[in-house]
């Protein structure tokens, strides 16, 4: 099978991710260098506006796609592993999600944390802890999609070679 990449226009991968399979990222979304996606069976959707950072691991699970909705935040190496993320959803560093997980629109996932195969978090949960349980719940959208947007301005300035937000913005 040859691989299926459907990159929008204007989104931004950098050249050091490695992409393999059925992957479709939507428009302003970004992957970060040393990013891996692979999807020998199922497919990966990465949504409108969300960012996938540095040495994140995606990848299908048997029974599942792994499908991320917009404007989410995948911080730096995290792993989503046949997962459903909502739109809005911040995940943390170096946590992962499981086969058959679903986040519900608005979720945080603490650093660290171990989301299980199966979990379901309702909108708005913040989840910690290895298993990870719902501690709180509160709208996170607002603060979600603040740092969604961060990074779509820090894609746009990467396209263009620019590395430093004291270069920002840039000078026409």
């Amino acid at each position: 099978m040859t691989d299926m990449i459907d990159i929008h226009p204007h989104a931004w991968v950098h050249p050091s991710a490695n992409l393999f399979g059925k992957i479709t990222i939507g428009a302003e979304a970004s992957v970060w260098p040393n990013a891996v996606i692979r999807s020998e069976m199922h497919e990966v959707v990465i949504g409108e506006g969300t960012n996938i950072q540095d040495f994140v691991m995606i990848h299908v699970g048997y029974d599942h796609p792994t499908i991320i909705g917009r404007m989410c935040s995948v911080t730096h190496h995290a792993t989503i592993h046949g997962a459903t993320l909502a739109e809005n959803v911040l995940i943390g560093i170096n946590a992962t999600i499981m086969d058959g997980a679903v986040l519900g629109d608005n979720c945080i996932v603490a650093g660290n944390a171990l989301v299980r195969e199966g979990m379901v978090a309702p909108p708005n949960s913040i989840l910690a802890g290895v298993p990870a349980k719902i501690i709180a719940t509160r709208d996170n959208s607002a603060a979600n999609i603040e740092n969604a947007r961060f990074y779509i301005q820090n894609a746009k300035a990467y396209a263009k070679g620019i590395h430093r937000m004291a270069d920002w913005p840039p000078q026409h």
